[in-house]
């Protein structure tokens, strides 16, 4: 089977995402019972900061990278045109 098939079966997307989320949510609830050593900074004491962290730091990285696209990247369609 090719991986394409995974992710067009919408059977075994549905299947993937929850594997996905549950691996998500194992990890940042095992960080709510590991102890902390050398923590540094405080918000290494916070319980998962660094998951959510993580994550909003992806979501303004695919927010900026697509208004640059938008707005400074992309051109009109006939921009080429020679008229």
């Amino acid at each position: 089977m090719r991986l394409e098939g995974i992710f067009e079966d919408p059977k075994k997307k549905d299947i993937f995402k929850k594997i996905f989320y549950a691996g998500i949510a194992f990890f940042v609830l095992i960080d709510f019972v590991t102890p902390r050593h050398h923590v540094m900074f405080f918000w290494d004491r916070i319980p998962g900061f660094n998951a959510i962290y993580g994550f909003i730091s992806c979501l303004i990285i695919i927010v900026v990278s697509k208004t640059l696209g938008k707005w400074w990247l992309q051109k009109k369609e006939d921009y080429y045109d020679t008229v």
